[in-house]
Formats: structure tokens, C-alpha cells, sequence
């Protein structure tokens, strides 16, 4: 297997059938709270811009001369989208002291509302999926995890507010 195909498909991850893209997702968790308890969301930050560049070359490595690159054995992008998704998480238990996994319903809320996201592609989401070339394979899910991470943000604070009251 070729560096730009592991890249890509996470090590072989994205073969995995059915729902590779779930998979892919899945596989993101793990090393999103190892890059937060070994630097915060700072180092979590760092690593989407090292993912999304990475991707971005792998996949455009991967599909050169594909006439739709978006195969769903290469899910860098949904590495990169999920760990976008999880940033509020980790900036909210960054700035509670608290320990990333005690966090654990923001980490399923990003979990669902990115796939949900990935999966509906609404607005700007399908307009990056629809570019069929290797950024817009990435763009897609870097869009579909900064809407998660808008609704995960939105479930916090209306969660916060209910326990107030």
C-alpha cells in the first residue's frame, strides 16, 4: 500500500465495508482525545491542519485522473471533519478542568450530528461534494464538522440553560 493510500484510507480503515465513512469516523475518536490530553484543543486544532493538508494530498495522490475522486474507501476527510466536530468538546472540558471523557455526551452529539451532516450534505456541504475534485472530497467534511460543532455548541449552552432553571 502507497503512503498516499494509507493516508487516504486511514490505514486500510475506509476498506472497511459497510459504511466506511461511519468507520472512518469512529477510527477518528481515539486519536482526537489522545491529541487533546497530550495538548488541549490547541494540539487538536494543529492536528486537523496537519489531517486536512495531509488529505488533501493524499487524496488528490489517490483519484489523480478519477472521474469522481469522492471514493468511499478514502476517509482522511471524515477523520478531519469529526475532529472539527469534537472541538467544542475539547475546548469545553480545556475550560472546565474537566477530564475529555466525562464529556462523553458532546463527544456522541458530534459523533451524530457530523454523520449527519456528511450524510445529508445540506447547503455549502453539497455544494464542496459536488466539486468532484480532491479538495472538494475534503471540503465537504471540513464543512459537515464546522456544522457539528455548531450544533454541538447549540446543545451545550440549551443544556446548561435547563439545568439552571
Amino acid at each position: 500500500m502507497s503512503l498516499a493510500r494509507a493516508v487516504a484510507t486511514l490505514c486500510g480503515i475506509g476498506l472497511l465495508r459497510p459504511a466506511p465513512g461511519t468507520w472512518g469516523s469512529i477510527a477518528a475518536l481515539p486519536p482526537a482525545a489522545l491529541l487533546h490530553l497530550a495538548g488541549g484543543p490547541w494540539l487538536l486544532c494543529a492536528g486537523i491542519g496537519v489531517a486536512a493538508a495531509l488529505g488533501l494530498w493524499a487524496t488528490a495522490s489517490v483519484t489523480a485522473g478519477a472521474e469522481d475522486p469522492d471514493r468511499p474507501e478514502i476517509v482522511i476527510d471524515e477523520l478531519a471533519g469529526q475532529w472539527i466536530a469534537l472541538l467544542p468538546v475539547s475546548f469545553g472540558a480545556s475550560l472546565a478542568n474537566a477530564a475529555i471523557l466525562d464529556l462523553w455526551p458532546g463527544w456522541l452529539a458530534a459523533f451524530a450530528l457530523f454523520r449527519l451532516f456528511d450524510i445529508w450534505k445540506p447547503g455549502p456541504v453539497g455544494w464542496a461534494d459536488r466539486r468532484h475534485d480532491a479538495a472538494g472530497v475534503m471540503l465537504d467534511d471540513l464543512i459537515a464538522g464546522v456544522f457539528a460543532a455548531l450544533g454541538v455548541i447549540i446543545l451545550g449552552v440549551a443544556y446548561h440553560a435547563a439545568i439552571l432553571l
